[in-house]
């Protein structure tokens, strides 16, 4: 019987230099946000010292605390949590529905219109702004939630739709046709059959979707007036505006800004793996 050599054994000097790259580059991407966090616990002296320190000595938690009185924070923070809710809700709702009918589904003109759903992603987001707004205006939806988050309930754009298509493609149509012999329809195929095999991909959906809603400036800029309204976001632009023209406060914005990437990345860590999953299942490329 061979003696199995150990897997440090099996290690090659390329092998070794792909993890050194990799491990250089992950610190590379990091810092940035290792520098937010510092900053954030910086006086705004400490913040233009010079050579920087990294580790604030000593830590200023008092922009974590003075930050919830100094500007309504917390209401913007609401006002984004409730549209990125209806957003995901949405999403997850009704791009599966068309997915559906556009993978298993056969009726007049399917592919037709596919091929229309597939000719909107072409379009530049600044193409469709004004019409949009003509029609948000005409619906009375200027300075509400509504232009935010009512979209997503019409199968949230061309892109969620294809991705659930490409993933209900692969999936054998020997099931369905068991299911039909049993005598089930196509909305009960839909919901015991169908939807049980793809958390993966709705994941993958509900992350775009959550980062897209939830670090959205245009929309918020465009469509809400009342500043009581105002999403995080916009919220951070206009505490931007009043940090430069008091020349101060920088540390706190800094700690604004890093509650508002927090959220994001418990919510990637959290679906990492079911995300990661949808990628590979779906072909998503970078």
């Amino acid at each position: 019987m061979t003696r199995k050599r150990p897997i440090l054994a099996k290690s090659s000097p390329r092998s070794l230099l792909r993890h050194i790259v990799l491990i250089v580059l992950s610190v590379f991407f990091v810092f940035p946000l290792l520098w937010l966090l510092s900053t954030s616990l910086k006086t705004d002296l400490q913040v233009f010292v010079v050579p920087p320190e990294l580790i604030p000595k000593p830590f200023l938690w008092k922009n974590y605390t003075n930050l919830w009185t100094y500007f309504p924070y917390f209401l913007f923070l609401k006002n984004t949590v409730l549209v990125v809710v209806l957003s995901v809700a949405g999403v997850l709702l009704t791009a599966p529905l068309v997915g559906y009918a556009f993978a298993r589904l056969r009726w007049p003109g399917r592919d037709f219109f596919f091929l229309i759903l597939l000719g909107t992603m072409m379009l530049p987001s600044q193409v469709t702004l004004i019409p949009l707004y003509l029609l948000f205006s005409k619906l009375g939806w200027i300075n509400t939630f509504m232009p935010l988050w009512v979209p997503a309930w019409f199968g949230g754009g061309a892109f969620y739709v294809f991705l659930i298509r490409q993933f209900l493609m692969s999936i054998p149509r020997d099931l369905e046709e068991s299911a039909f012999i049993d005598g089930a329809g196509y909305m009960r195929i839909y919901t015991n059959i169908m939807l049980p095999l793809i958390p993966p991909v709705l994941t993958t959906v509900a992350i775009f979707q959550f980062m897209g809603s939830w670090n959205d400036f245009i929309g918020p800029l465009i469509y809400l007036n009342d500043q009581s309204k105002y999403t995080l976001s916009l919220g951070l632009r206009i505490f931007q505006q009043q940090s430069s023209q008091s020349q101060g406060e920088i540390g706190m914005m800094m700690a604004a800004t890093a509650i508002s990437v927090v959220p994001v990345i418990v919510f990637f860590f959290l679906a990492q793996k079911k995300f990661i999953e949808g990628v590979v299942l779906t072909g998503i490329k970078a």
